[in-house]
């Protein structure tokens, strides 16, 4: 197998991924960088964040870190760390300031102050936007421009990571890949590795990730040996719109219903304050319980946002890209009602990691979303993702080491046996378009926003006779590897789902409506296969 060395590979070519590489680059003046990505640079969950990044700002007097982590810890129910949140708040405007200086260009009020919206279960303004509803695309572009016109950083597309180089003393030497072009997989050996690939949204059949979110990070990681934490904790966004003919939902941002637009029924009556007195303002997964109980309540799952009340030049200039969406369907927000419905967005659990990004591998790090530091509990306050995927990124910059280190292959029997193993044939899984069609459905239904025993149980069953139907581990596409990584993961998200016997935020069991007064974390690794607490408790 063809083998090469970097100093650093980064896997994931998001913003966590984007910035991570630079900010090692700038910190360490590492020249030997590798951004590795399994499509190109524009394609990745955080490109497609709407709605913006929560920061703390010194000029907004109505604000602070007291009261970001307040939020915080109450959107989280529980299971936010006030540490971390007050950690990642308080670095927020430091890290908006070097956003600013690379090329971001934040929305402006007429004063030329930075513009700053309202979300839900917020309790002030303080999410900064650009390009009206288009941040995360915006900042994307920022940091790709930086890293392709670096030197020191090497992109590669197209090319699938599918295997950590994890040695004897459990330390990670690099990751194998899948070159899709050339059908070949390579050894990428460096001293340091950044696992930065995103959620797992499209182990779901509704939802607004991007086809690339496929869980595949937390899938390898999970391999090698590390730990996974709150993997029962998905947030179902309470407003997309589904478009026929689409694979994806269009995301309508929680920042429509921030500047005032309201949910209605199929009759065109308000609902959302019958089941919570903030209504459409309230933590993302009281709304789409809401919008579910309403469904059931009235029969019809006619659901849609108004926006018309809203002031139309405002409306028009703030959500650009919605708007215009909208429009190409025949739908002016301006004065039509927006037809809406919940799907999973975004992804509360992951590896766990500490805030200087470390993993439970020596030299492996991991940042965004794939991550879990615990600051978003059992559900993410809105727009805070942003904020903690460039905080965790500028922070384990700070931590990884200029190891320069004279790893060889052949000093590890377990890593060269791994890499002898993608040299034998490549096997082959003739129905992989129709396996993970039957996956996302079982997840969506069994899995989804309202769960109980005979569900998880009903979903557990369907996964693991579609891994039945699975043989072999060295495959010869990105999709084939993808459903392996989207199966592995569903299993366990929906085994912690069994395992967590309680109600908590994004996780809602109607066999167990309760939650409980002891608020605990949920843990898993491969080394606890074989015992009968696979899922534990701390």
């Amino acid at each position: 197998m063809e083998t090469e060395h970097y100093s650093l590979i980064v896997i994931g070519s998001g913003i966590s991924g984007l910035y991570a590489a630079l900010r090692v680059n700038e910190r360490l003046g590492l020249k030997n960088i590798l951004i590795l990505t399994k499509s190109e640079l524009k394609e990745s969950n955080s490109t497609h964040a709407q709605g913006g990044i929560a920061s703390v700002l010194p000029e907004n007097k109505d604000d602070s870190v007291e009261l970001h982590v307040k939020d915080t810890l109450k959107a989280g129910a529980g299971l936010s760390s006030p540490s971390v949140s007050t950690f990642i708040s308080e670095r927020g405007a430091k890290i908006i300031d070097d956003l600013i200086k690379k090329g971001v260009l934040f929305d402006r009020d007429a004063e030329q102050k930075i513009a700053l919206t309202l979300e839900a279960a917020h309790s002030v303004r303080r999410i900064l936007h650009a390009g009206g509803d288009a941040t995360g695309r915006f900042i994307g572009q920022a940091l790709a421009k930086k890293v392709i016109s670096n030197p020191d950083i090497e992109v590669r597309p197209y090319t699938q990571a599918v295997e950590l180089l994890v040695d004897e003393d459990n330390t990670c030497h690099g990751v194998i890949g899948f070159d899709e072009k050339s059908k070949k997989h390579i050894a990428f050996i460096a001293d340091a590795t950044v696992i930065a690939t995103g959620g797992i949204g499209q182990i779901y059949a509704q939802t607004t990730n991007p086809d690339v979110a496929t869980a595949d990070g937390m899938a390898i990681a999970y391999n090698a040996g590390a730990r996974l934490q709150d993997m029962e904790f998905i947030q179902f966004h309470p407003t997309t719109f589904r478009i026929d003919g689409e694979k994806n939902n269009f995301l309508i941002s929680e920042a429509v219903r921030g500047e005032g637009a309201k949910l209605k029924n199929f009759k065109g009556e308000e609902f959302a304050k019958k089941y919570n007195e903030k209504g459409e303002l309230a933590p993302r997964d009281i709304v789409t319980r809401a919008i579910y109980f309403e469904i059931k309540e009235t029969g019809s799952d006619k659901i849609f946002l108004d926006a018309t009340k809203i002031d139309k030049a405002h409306l028009l200039k703030r959500f650009p890209s919605i708007s215009q969406k909208c429009l190409e369907h025949g739908i002016d927000i301006t004065k039509d009602l927006i037809p809406v419905s919940p799907a999973a967005h975004y992804f509360m659990g992951g590896i766990k990691v500490e805030t200087s990004g470390k993993t439970d591998i020596k030299n492996l790090f991991a940042s965004g979303e794939v991550s879990c530091t615990s600051l978003h509990g059992a559900n993410r306050l809105a727009s805070n993702s942003l904020l903690e995927c460039v905080v965790l990124s500028d922070e384990l910059a700070r931590n990884v080491k200029p190891l320069k280190s004279d790893f060889k292959v052949e000093n590890s029997n377990k890593i060269s046996d791994a890499i002898k193993k993608y040299d034998l044939k490549q096997d082959k899984i003739a129905n992989q378009a129709e396996l993970r069609k039957s996956l996302k459905e079982t997840m969506w239904l069994n899995a989804g926003i309202i769960r109980n025993q005979e569900k998880l149980s009903k979903a557990l069953n369907d996964i693991k006779e579609i891994k039945k139907q699975i043989d072999g581990e060295v495959f010869s596409s990105i999709e084939e590897y993808e459903l392996k990584n989207m199966l592995t993961i569903a299993e366990i998200i929906v085994k912690s789902a069994l395992a967590r016997k309680e109600s908590r935020g994004s996780h809602y069991r109607n066999d167990y409506l309760e939650t409980s007064t002891t608020a605990k974390h949920s843990f898993t690794s491969k080394d606890r296969k074989d015992k009968n607490d696979e899922i534990y408790f701390e």
